[in-house]
């Protein structure tokens, strides 16, 4: 029987489905469906059995520095065990980095280092009564007690947290779920929602004056989808299930979410729609909030969701949007349906070697007004494009006469100076006649601002390279080099301005505190009708430097408030958490933040979603001189 013709219905819609089993069956190529098998996950229930601890990813993946050159572990990615002698190169000399002075992380702690977990016996009994699995180990509460923030990463290879859970559950359903929450309710527990753990906004740290005991609420056991309606094109996932998972799954039916976040191999799906994430294809297939059809919440008052599954409804104020965005601080995320699409036909690379940045950002803003962007357009600026090229093998002497010629192309034939220009890296995805319109149309409105065709390779090695990003970070700490990124969105009238604007107030810090080598860049990672996303990365050489990670907040201190001078926002998918809280005000209006809080009191009065995410005390706040709906109307657009 065809997996098409494998169908069943649900009483409360009475639409054709796909059930768990048929996934299943689908997936592990078991005939009937009647049999329920499980797909191997891709993460493990214990994480660092394959994650790193101290660091992002695989334990088998990651740069390192071995005989004179860098080069990139495992077989994972397209990068694996290739040696990057240009790399080695551009961070000695862009980052001053010195591979004769190692950084070494600190070892692994053990379980008698920990502090003794606040559990009761009464506690453990009730869980025990519920059937939840759970742990007091020292490592499976340290693992989920911070995300990826340089402070996180760097406190664990220096010293240890302040405070951490007490306590880890795995629930396996809604019900657990359910049960876990009205027993924190009961006891006065905090609960802390944990999805992939990629959080770089400060979300999964437990507050330091926190006395009562905290619960490490961890979704990933919650890892299925429970139907496919193909009449529709929606899914039903559990919340825990991360989007490497999803997806893998979703293809073996024919479909695709067509979400794909920077961090797509280890977030959550609850995670996704917890900090209202953002996918480098939200141009054909949208955000979180545009793929989001029904949502589960459940928090101590009970459970948040609509009785409907429907694609628009004219009935009052939207609940799914306090739950898009509420970081853990309102309840915990079960169940999610999706909008999905078949798999595209036609899938295609591209890039656009520009002049300048000026003019890239201008194709860009062009692209947005006439709607023709393909599935993802970024565009890098001159430095990003360097630190880019630089990661690549070494390409023998005919590699080596290619990229000479292609360079006197460049700048004898074309006139272009190498210091100056920018690159776009283009994904076409959708039926191949649509595909090659898009195309057309694309690179006609590159050419007006002197735009010219970079080949596919290149917007194929530029879209796979986010992925191996992530993990410079880990070698760069190996040797006196702090890095992290930070985001922003922002009308068209003011995104050259802000880039721009941004970098040289970095440059200035950095020159101000006498920091020789440092390093900041942008891209244009999202284009909409009026604005875009921009991402920046900012790294510096810390050698002789008593506190790296303060100087580093100071900095990029000065740089988000440098956004929102540039009519830029407070973050366009990363979230608040605990890291950005403090420019609320710069966000909404005081009797929004009233609103907020009333919502917070209603569904949890007694604070068990106890996080601290979102609304900091009014004395932390930076308060705005002028609200940015009073700048922005003000501003010459």
């Amino acid at each position: 029987m065809s997996l098409k013709q494998t169908l069943v219905s649900r009483d409360d819609s009475q639409q054709p489905e796909i059930n768990e089993k048929t996934i299943a069956a689908a997936v592990t190529g078991e005939e009937s469906p009647d049999t329920l098998v499980r797909k191997k996950r891709a993460i493990p229930k214990k994480r660092q059995d394959v994650l790193k601890w101290n660091g992002w990813g695989y334990k088998d993946s990651g740069f390192v520095y071995r005989d004179g050159d860098l080069l990139f572990s495992g077989d994972r990615y397209p990068l694996g065990n290739l040696i990057l002698p240009y790399f080695t190169n551009w961070v000695r000399d862009r980052l001053g980095g010195n591979f004769a002075l190692k950084v070494e992380s600190i070892e692994e702690p053990d379980d008698t280092t920990f502090p003794e977990a606040n559990v009761t016996s009464e506690l453990i009994s009730k869980i025990e009564e519920i059937g939840v699995t759970y742990s007091v180990q020292g490592g499976d509460r340290l693992f989920r007690s911070h995300g990826h923030t340089l402070h996180d990463i760097f406190t664990l290879r220096t010293g240890n947290f302040p405070r951490i859970p007490d306590l880890v559950v795995w629930p396996e359903s809604h019900n657990h779920v359910v049960a876990v929450v009205n027993l924190a309710q009961t006891l006065g527990v905090v609960l802390i929602p944990y999805g992939g753990g990629t959080s770089v906004s400060g979300a999964l740290s437990v507050p330091e004056n926190e006395r009562r005991t905290v619960v490490s609420l961890d979704m990933s056991q919650m890892n299925r989808i429970l139907w496919v309606d193909e009449a529709n094109l929606i899914c039903c996932a559990e919340a825990g299930i991360i989007g490497q998972d999803l997806e893998g799954q979703l293809r073996t039916l024919g479909f695709t979410t067509g979400h794909e976040p920077d961090s797509y191999e280890f977030s959550s799906l609850g995670g996704w729609v917890a900090t209202r994430a953002s996918g480098m294809k939200k141009n054909t297939y949208g955000n979180i909030e545009d793929l989001l059809v029904h949502v589960k919440m459940v928090t101590p008052r009970g459970t948040v969701e609509k009785h409907c599954k429907v694609p628009r409804i004219s009935a009052g104020p939207d609940i799914h949007h306090f739950v898009l965005g509420s970081e853990g601080s309102l309840g915990v995320i079960t169940e999610v349906v999706l909008k999905i699409r078949p798999l595209p036909i036609c899938k295609r690379y591209g890039s656009v070697v520009f002049p300048d940045f000026a003019s890239g950002v201008s194709a860009m803003r062009e692209v947005a007004k006439e709607r023709c962007q393909p599935a993802s357009i970024r565009l890098m600026d001159n430095e990003q494009f360097k630190f880019g090229h630089s990661l690549r093998a070494p390409v023998g002497f005919l590699g080596n006469l290619s990229s000479a010629a292609k360079q006197f192309y460049l700048t004898k034939f074309k006139g272009l100076d190498l210091n100056q220009i920018c690159v776009a890296t283009l994904l076409f995805e959708g039926q191949k006649h649509e595909v090659n319109v898009q195309e057309q149309r694309i690179y006609g409105i590159a050419a007006k601002f002197g735009g010219m065709p970079g080949g596919d390779s290149n917007g194929e090695r530029g879209y796979i390279l986010t992925f191996v990003i992530a993990y410079i970070r880990d070698i760069a700490l190996d040797y006196n080099i702090v890095a992290e990124s930070f985001e922003t969105s922002v009308p068209w009238s003011h995104t050259f301005n802000l880039c721009e604007n941004v970098k040289l107030r970095v440059i200035n810090e950095c020159r101000a505190r006498g920091i020789r080598h440092h390093f900041i860049t942008c891209r244009v990672t999202q284009t909409y009708d009026v604005g875009a996303c921009v991402y920046f990365y900012f790294a510096f050489n810390y050698a002789g430097m008593s506190d790296p990670v303060r100087v580093f907040e100071e900095i990029e201190t000065t740089a988000r408030d440098e956004i929102l001078a540039n009519r830029g926002s407070i973050s366009h998918h990363h979230g608040i958490g605990k890291l950005r809280a403090k420019w609320v005000p710069h966000t909404m209006s005081q009797t929004g933040v009233g609103a907020l809080l009333h919502i917070k009191r209603a569904v949890d009065p007694d604070n068990i979603f106890g996080n601290g995410n979102i609304l900091s005390s009014p004395e932390t706040m930076v308060q705005p001189q002028q609200s940015q709906e009073d700048s922005f109307m003000h501003s010459k657009l």
